[in-house]
């Protein structure tokens, strides 16, 4: 018998998120880069190897991966950063 977990269940249950959300993050790590998208299972296998204590963003998760030469091909522009109104101070 094989094991055929996919690269979101494994990532779902390792962080404890939803396999929706674990779909959702390995697609933005692969449109963080402006052409060359790295497959899902070079995205896991990355993520187990650095330990992460908790799921970094899609985009931090594409710049680790270029920076350790792991995906080197070029990075899209980083997303814009969402700031709560209430953590505005006027």
């Amino acid at each position: 018998m094989t094991n055929n977990i996919k690269p979101f269940e494994k990532i779902a249950s390792q962080f404890q998120i939803s396999q929706e959300s674990a779909k959702y993050f390995l697609g933005r790590v692969q449109k963080s880069f402006k052409t060359e998208r790295p497959p899902h299972k070079l995205i896991l296998e990355f993520i187990e190897t650095q330990n992460f204590e908790f799921l970094l963003t899609p985009y931090e998760t594409a710049v680790l991966m270029n920076e350790n030469g792991v995906w080197t091909y070029p990075l899209d522009t980083a997303p814009p950063i969402i700031v709560d109104d209430e953590d505005l101070e006027f």
